[in-house]
Order: structure tokens, then sequence, then C-alpha cells
């Protein structure tokens, strides 16, 4: 077991403190730098930086950054839920930790794509078509998997097969 005990800190957004949410901060007694690639590539994180070290995921409506030594949870409702989101999140340390031998670690997050470039690649004609109000809008659709290029009617030609390239390199199961 790698990750023992913690001592849990509630305070209220310092960018707001009338947020009805809580974040939270738990303080590490040991530090869990090396599990953090393991954690990586275990849950999928959405964040990777190597300097400061760290981790983050986007679960439940919620982020959480693993840092080596403290985990920080935003969008609590009260310290009870602070408690088993940290608990989960432990359990989560330790299964990587004591299961890192079968783990290839990852030290990235997967490269996603950029919702100017998928608009610059479409006809921009805001011609509804689609069955939506602009173009900006289907390319948000395209980027979250709702819709895909062949539900643009006006895309054809060389910008089609550009779009369908550019797609091609990312793996919509993450965005």
């Amino acid at each position: 077991m790698l990750l023992k005990k913690y001592r849990i800190e509630m305070f209220r957004p310092g960018c707001n403190a009338s947020f009805q949410s809580l974040n939270c901060y738990a303080h590490l007694e040991q530090d869990i730098s090396e599990v953090i690639p393991y954690l990586n590539s275990v849950l999928g994180g959405t964040g990777f930086t190597a300097s400061p070290l760290s981790v983050m995921f986007k679960i439940h409506g919620r982020l959480i950054t693993v840092h080596p030594d403290r985990i920080s949870v935003n969008a609590l409702k009260d310290a009870s839920e602070a408690e088993k989101v940290v608990a989960w999140m432990k359990n989560e340390i330790n299964d990587a930790w004591e299961n890192r031998h079968r783990i290839t670690p990852k030290y990235d997050v997967p490269k996603k794509p950029e919702i100017m470039q998928i608009l610059k690649l479409l006809p921009k004609t805001n011609c509804r078509e689609c069955g939506q109000p602009t173009c900006l809008v289907f390319s948000t659709l395209v980027l979250q998997g709702a819709k895909g290029i062949e539900d643009c009617p006006s895309l054809a030609g060389e910008k089609k097969q550009l779009l369908t390239n550019y797609l091609s390199q990312f793996d919509f199961t993450d965005c």
C-alpha cells in the first residue's frame, strides 16, 4: 500500500466565495510521485504535467487533480462527499501501485481535436441543412461525437477529405 493517510481541508473557491459547492485538498502524508504516471494510464487523465508533476481527471462532473503531496477535488456538496471521493481516489492510487508491473505508465494525455480546426474545414455557410443553427454549433457536436462529417450535406471534395484526415488521428471515446 502506497497511500495510507491523508488530512482533508474543505474550502470555498477563492474566485467566488458565494459558490454553493465546496472544494477540498487531501493533504497526503506520503509522497506518491511514482504512481502518478500509472494512475494516468489506468484512469485516462485529461491533463498531465511533468513539472510540477500532476495528473487531472474529469470524473462525475468534478475535476480531480493528483499531485505528489495532495489530491484536489472541486464541485463537492459537503465534507461527507469529499471523504467518499478521496477514499475512492486512495483506492485507485493503491490499486495502480499494486498492479504497476502490469501497467504501462503514461506521461502524456491523448491529443484532442480543436473546434476551430474543425470549423475551418467546414463550408462555413450556416446553411442549417445539418439541422444546426450555425457551423460552429455543428463543429461542437462533431467534437463531442454527436455528429459526424457525413451529417453536413454541404461538405464535399477536398475539404471533406481534409476534415476526415484531421479527425482520423483522434480517439473520440475520450472526447
